[in-house]
């Protein structure tokens, strides 16, 4: 099956790796040093639980032609690079699309490549479960064992999920469909955000958590907040044993947080600022619309974030 894995950073190069691996005919989509490397090395790819390193070579281009077709293009980047690429995806003659990664407006990116597109345009989003870092010329990848994509489509099922199951049969990988990915994605948006929003530092480099019990405090009361928001937008927080962790054993949480703020793998799953810059500019809007007080996330952006 030809496909194009748009984006080559960890987990654009994650995605690669396991779609090459299942027999596909993958090409990455990526510019300037990172094509060179991946033209020259394949996707060079350090599993830091495995202990072991994977070498797989791989088609490279540097850009999505009109006249370009491919079966399935994945779409992995962050959030904060979505909108400069829709344009893009909407000129190409390409049908199916996966747009992989944090999301907190996957609807309206929908409604652009429907009513910009030059052909039909069958859209699913997904998250690929998984984390690491760039290091010199390979990537960092905590990912183990089989890999993990929660994916879904906004108006029922996936319409071409039989070429998804065909791309993957061969993989190490499952495909957990999500029956409400929006929710999914918009609920994964609130502890992702109430983590990270205090993972930087002035001059927007990645740091790790204070992890003081006054600040680890305000990150649960604020991530209950954020659930509270998405309640008043008619959202039900998915999973749901991740609400109850958050309301019902605070306790646990705190001890939770407080391990995963002195382990070093935190700056293995962290987002990038301008990431998470994006994603709380959504999230106030959400709080604008719903006008549902939120004193600790308040706190958190007065005292401990540069947002």
């Amino acid at each position: 099956m030809k496909i194009l894995v748009y984006g080559a950073g960890v987990l654009g190069s994650q995605l690669a790796q396991v779609l090459v691996r299942g027999g596909n005919d993958v090409t990455v989509l990526a510019r300037g040093k990172r094509a060179e490397e991946l033209e020259r090395d394949g996707v060079v790819i350090r599993h830091v639980f495995q202990f072991k390193t994977t070498v797989d070579p791989v088609r490279v281009t540097r850009e999505l032609k009109a006249d370009d077709v491919y079966d399935l293009i994945f779409v992995v980047m962050k959030y904060n690079d979505f909108p400069s690429v829709l344009p893009i995806l909407a000129d190409n003659q390409s049908t199916n699309i996966v747009i992989v990664g944090n999301n907190a407006d996957a609807r309206s990116m929908q409604t652009y490549l429907e009513d910009n597109s030059r052909v039909d345009k069958r859209v699913a989003f997904g998250f690929h479960v998984s984390g690491g870092k760039r290091n010199k010329d390979r990537m960092m990848s905590i990912g183990g064992g089989k890999g993990l994509m929660v994916i879904g489509a906004l108006d029922g099922r996936i319409p071409f999920q039989p070429l998804l199951d065909q791309a993957f049969a061969k993989a190490k990988y499952k495909l957990d469909v999500i029956e409400d990915i929006d929710a999914w994605l918009k609920s994964h948006l609130i502890p992702i955000l109430m983590l990270n929003a205090v993972s930087f530092d002035e001059e927007r480099e990645l740091k790790k958590l204070e992890g003081s019990q006054k600040q680890l405090l305000h990150i649960i009361g604020a991530m209950n907040e954020g659930i509270a928001v998405l309640e008043a937008m008619g959202i039900d927080m998915i999973p749901k044993a991740q609400a109850k962790l958050i309301r019902n054993h605070k306790r646990l949480l705190y001890l939770l947080l407080k391990i995963y703020s002195i382990l070093p793998v935190h700056k293995l799953v962290a987002g990038s600022f301008g990431e998470i810059e994006e994603m709380e500019r959504s999230f106030a809007e959400w709080k604008r619309v719903t006008n549902i007080p939120t004193p600790h996330w308040d706190v958190l952006r007065r005292d401990f974030t540069i947002l």
